[in-house]
């Protein structure tokens, strides 16, 4: 391979930063959104209901199995349920912070500090969110016959999860970034105000 090619490559690494920062903002901004929905609030509720950390939101979250909806379907009983749940309670609350962190990384230039908190609290979230792998028995293929099950057989929600780690490393990426540019501009005034004072 060409040196010139390398040389690229070597130096693609700001461009991976902005695109790691522009892929969290589209990805909290969008999922943040759809949590508004009913298809998605019920989609997490096991996760939640398994969570030690969260379950206490929901008002019953031991019977959740019985009154689950599959996605695009809405089964009146089950909806009444959710909604006596705080089911969507819950997911609006969750929806509005997932927005609003988006909002602040990407502002990171305007307000930096309120950005590098917001990335801090991704970085939180994450591993939160990497903990169902442990609490949420639907994270795993169940045991139907099949040989493949459990550990280390990861379910449609158990892989949607472990992509956590790539946000975990996107968030710790965007909270040093920040803190550099805010640290850079700090010290740009103090030298700016020293300049002034002895001129």
């Amino acid at each position: 391979m060409k040196t010139s090619i390398i040389n690229t490559f070597a130096n693609l690494d700001q461009f991976g930063k902005n695109l790691t920062r522009f892929g969290i903002v589209v990805v909290f901004l969008w999922i943040g959104g759809l949590k508004f929905f009913t298809y998605e609030a019920d989609g997490i509720v096991p996760f939640v209901a398994n969570s030690p950390f969260m379950s206490f939101f929901y008002e019953h979250p031991d019977d959740y199995k019985t009154h689950m909806n599959k996605e695009g379907e809405l089964i009146a009983s089950n909806h009444q349920w959710h909604t006596d749940n705080n089911t969507y309670g819950f997911s609006y609350g969750l929806g509005a912070f997932l927005v609003a962190m988006a909002v602040l990384v990407a502002l990171y230039k305007v307000a930096p500090l309120p950005s590098l908190v917001a990335s801090s609290l991704i970085a939180v979230m994450t591993l939160g969110t990497l903990s169902f792998l442990v609490t949420t028995p639907e994270a795993w293929v169940p045991n139907l016959g099949d040989a493949q099950w459990g550990f280390p057989y990861l379910s449609g929600r158990g892989r949607l999860v472990v992509k956590d780690l790539v946000i975990l490393g996107g968030a710790i990426v965007t909270m040093s970034e920040t803190a550099r540019y805010y640290l850079n501009r700090k010290n740009q005034a103090a030298k700016t105000d020293h300049l002034l004072r002895n001129s």
